[in-house]
């Protein structure tokens, strides 16, 4: 149990303590610096603790958002301060010279709280002060005055600031006014019975898959199931992020269930699409894993655009500026939002055209509302890239590196491949997906021309490991990368023309995805990328690319649809392992993912 010191003379009629135990804290009595600091040396060194002004007047949501916040190590607000275990040495030592300034009559008996915070900064720790609002915090110097900041909190309703506070500042129009105005109620009915965001999480995992179960029967009935379905799974999505925001329910699984379970679901839902047409004598296979490629691809260039940019130092580009100009018209805003098509309007679109139409159509509306979305967005990135001068650091440059997923291959050749050095290395790896994904495309199965275009994929691979990637358009590597391996699995399987191969190439490419997801997400939590053994051991993307070129050009499709299978079985098994691993880890970054808009 966490643990709060009172400092100071109580006030009476005070409601601090009771709203301290409310919020679970286990509450003891300081009259100055030397009591607390003997009271904290009493406490259990893996527990948090807390220093409160016994004048604290303040709605009981603010003690919640400064005081309970399992994402900081230390935490403060007017009148408080919080250290999580990992900073309780920089508190004992705030004490230690607190306790020595009273002993030497240098320091004032008030207002310990706010000196202790101060203090933690002064010795390099990152104290997060989070934004209150309406909310109200403060310490009173006289009767009067706390009698103002009293009507002051019972002016605002914080159970109200508490629900809007549960909903993303930014969200799609369809998830802002068609789901939130109510999932937010559902969090709160959640968090009174105790249930965690990770329960409802699964649940929306669960309801999804059920959902794709509906679609795969093939009937008119099951796809509405599915349809409906599909958005009961969104809204229990959104719920959850919705539930640990309200409840300050933050945890290191949750930030992985979060951020893997929507592609979980989004791609389980694509494969049930595909089985359901199947049934009713219509192969969508290759519709589907080029949905699941171009959704895939779309997320690559975010997260690479983010990385690269994320502690760039540049000036504005006329593009950036025209596009906060836009967002100074509110109307522009929301439909810039739609027309990328975010989660919310995407699952939206699947579900009604689920339950009216039919896969192939579902299909083809999403495809072609991904391409335009991820056309304008691309655009807009580049033309933001090419009209500034970002000067972009270290710590970028190498997670495109890591971004790239480069294997043994690309990393022993870059010794002999350097006048690469001299070309940009988005172009080349342009130039080098085009190439396989072409030859791949236009030979017939079984041809050694697809071997040969892997080959040279595989020689100019390295140009993305021989110099920094901080230019410009270097953000490109990636989905250059990405795109080119997955459409050479889809062309051949495609070229294969034997049912059952596209299922296996599904497969194979849902599980290399999250490989690339997991990367993604342990580079935004600042733990670095997948072990570089592992990396190694799947064979890095040009290793992959040449291995698949090869098989198909060595197995008939039966063969090749067997090759596949167990590839991606063996992808999955050695990613998922090592993912699970790192996840429930303690090394794991203890953040929530806030979800991705598109």
């Amino acid at each position: 149990m966490p643990t709060a010191i009172l400092t100071g003379q109580p006030v009476p009629g005070s409601s601090l303590e009771g709203d301290l135990r409310s919020l679970g804290f286990d509450v003891r009595l300081a009259s100055d610096a030397g009591e607390t600091e003997t009271l904290l040396a009493a406490v259990p060194a893996d527990q948090r603790v807390a220093v409160v002004d016994a004048r604290f007047v303040g709605h009981v949501h603010a003690l919640r958002l400064g005081l309970t916040d399992p994402r900081f190590a230390a935490s403060a607000l007017p009148g408080a301060v919080t250290v999580q275990p990992e900073a309780r040495r920089a508190l004992a030592r705030a004490l230690t010279r607190e306790t020595v300034a009273a002993g030497n009559g240098v320091a004032a008996p008030e207002n310990l709280p706010e000196r202790l915070g101060e203090a933690l900064e002064a010795d390099d720790l990152t104290v997060h002060r989070p934004e209150l609002g309406t909310l109200v915090a403060e310490v009173p110097a006289d009767p009067q005055e706390r009698n103002g900041v009293r009507q002051a909190v019972l002016a605002v309703d914080d159970e109200a600031v508490r629900l809007r506070g549960a909903v993303k500042a930014r969200d799609g129009f369809f998830t802002t006014y068609c789901i939130s105005p109510y999932s937010r109620y559902i969090a709160r009915w959640c968090a009174r019975r105790g249930l965690t965001p990770n329960q409802v999480t699964t649940a929306s995992l669960i309801t999804a898959l059920i959902a794709a179960g509906c679609a795969a029967t093939g009937t008119r009935v099951g796809f509405v199931a599915a349809g409906v379905l599909l958005l009961c799974s969104f809204v229990l999505d959104c719920t959850d992020g919705q539930l640990a925001r309200y409840s300050l329910q933050y945890s290191t699984l949750g930030a992985w269930l979060d951020a893997t379970f929507d592609r979980a679901k989004e791609y389980a839902y694509y494969a049930g699409l595909a089985l359901g047409a199947a049934r009713g004598g219509d192969d969508v296979w290759a519709l589907a894993l080029g949905a699941m490629i171009l959704q895939t691809c779309r997320h690559v260039v975010d997260f690479s655009f983010n990385e690269a940019n994320h502690d760039a130092t540049a000036n504005t580009s006329p593009t950036a500026a025209l596009s906060d100009k836009l967002d100074s018209v509110g109307w522009t805003v929301w439909v810039r939002r739609m027309i990328v098509l975010p989660i919310g309007e995407r699952w939206a679109m699947i579900a009604v055209l689920t339950a009216l139409t039919t896969p192939r159509i579902t299909f083809y509306a999403l495809i072609a509302g991904c391409a335009f979305a991820a056309t304008y967005t691309t655009a807009g990135r580049v033309l933001r890239s090419l009209t500034r001068k970002a000067r972009r650091t270290d710590r970028a440059a190498q997670a495109l590196v890591d971004l790239t997923d480069s294997g043994p291959l690309a990393e022993y050749l870059t010794r002999y491949t350097g006048r690469l050095a001299r070309v940009a290395p988005a172009v080349v790896a342009l130039v080098a997906g085009a190439v396989v994904v072409t030859s791949a495309a236009l030979a017939p199965y079984g041809g050694w021309l697809p071997v040969l275009g892997a080959l040279v994929y595989v020689l100019l691979s390295p140009a993305a490991l021989l110099r920094p990637l901080k230019g410009p358009l270097d953000w490109l590597v990636p989905p250059f990368f990405r795109a080119a391996e997955y459409l050479t699995v889809l062309a051949l399987a495609v070229n294969a023309g034997m049912n059952g191969v596209l299922p296996a190439a599904f497969g194979l490419v849902a599980a290399v995805a999250y490989h690339h997801y997991d990367t993604v997400y342990r580079i935004r939590g600042n733990a670095a990328a997948p072990p570089h053994w592992l990396v190694r051991a799947i064979g890095g993307h040009e290793g992959r690319t040449l291995l698949v070129t090869v098989l198909a050009a060595l197995l008939t499709a039966s063969q090749f649809k067997v090759a596949l299978t167990a590839l991606a079985v063996a992808v999955a098994l050695l990613v998922l392992a090592e993912s699970i691993r790192f996840w429930v880890s303690s090394g794991a970054p203890a953040v929530h993912d806030e979800g991705e808009p598109a």
